[in-house]
């Protein structure tokens, strides 16, 4: 499959802000001018309605990438690192950043910089960045940050319609990579609402493999709109993509 469309700058600054309960919000600025950090936990407070920006979430759950010119050899180089805490999310960063198989390297830790038990003092205090809500949002600076709305809300006509995807994948590896990399492409490319899509590895989750009645790798779950429903294997696809989100027939 070819396209002309480019999906990522060149050059450019990214950076991943990651919640305790694993949720994503990132941010990808090819004028490498951007206040990423204040963007982006200003942008939280807004989606999870928090009573304030959740400033404690940085470093320590932070990805950054840089697509650099080396004035010397006129070569684009890639220099990308994530603190520990989420180092377990490469393959999900190299998704949005299209970084195919790039290995992170671990940022410099600091004693008592991101001590888990100070960081969960304020989980009483910000409930919401502890639960799971499926979100994986890309920061658009120019728009309004979307406000989350849980799937048991009702969502009135004039309220975003976030589409909520739940990937089922075996293990990590080359082809997992692939598969989120065109599923993240086609996505961008079909969608013209928002959505959030969890990756979910079937044998460290079997449970959750079963809740949804997954049987088989890789499968994709449309959680929300109703009705549900699955595609298994087929993923490159986009007709049969399209079908299985109901995007022809909401749009």
């Amino acid at each position: 499959m070819t396209t002309d469309k480019l999906f990522q700058p060149q050059l450019f600054k990214g950076i991943a802000l990651f919640t305790p309960g694993g949720d994503l919000i990132y941010c990808i600025d090819p004028d490498k001018q951007g206040r990423w950090h204040s963007h982006l936990c200003t942008a939280l407070q807004e989606i999870l309605d928090l009573p304030e920006p959740p400033h404690f979430l940085v470093p320590c759950y932070t990805a950054t990438i840089d697509h650099w010119l080396d004035p010397q050899t006129q070569q684009v180089k890639t220099f990308a690192e994530a603190y520990p805490l989420v180092m377990k999310h490469q393959a999900i960063l190299n998704a949005i950043f299209e970084t195919n198989d790039l290995v992170w390297q671990p940022a410099p830790w600091q004693d008592g910089l991101c001590d888990r038990m100070v960081l969960s003092t304020y989980q009483s205090a910000f409930p919401q960045l502890w639960e799971e809500h499926d979100l994986v949002v890309n920061l658009d600076l120019s728009e309004p940050a979307p406000r989350y709305y849980p799937p048991a809300r009702p969502i009135q006509k004039t309220q975003i319609k976030p589409y909520v995807l739940r990937l089922f994948v075996a293990g990590h590896s080359a082809n997992t990579e692939r598969i989120l990399k065109n599923l993240h492409e086609q996505l961008e490319r079909s969608l013209r609402y928002p959505y959030t899509m969890k990756v979910i590895d079937v044998l460290t989750n079997p449970e959750q493999a079963e809740i949804d009645q997954v049987s088989a790798t890789p499968t994709l779950v449309k959680v929300w709109p109703h009705p549900i429903r699955r595609l298994v294997g087929d993923l490159d696809n986009p007709e049969k993509l399209l079908q299985m989100l109901g995007a022809k027939e909401n749009w």
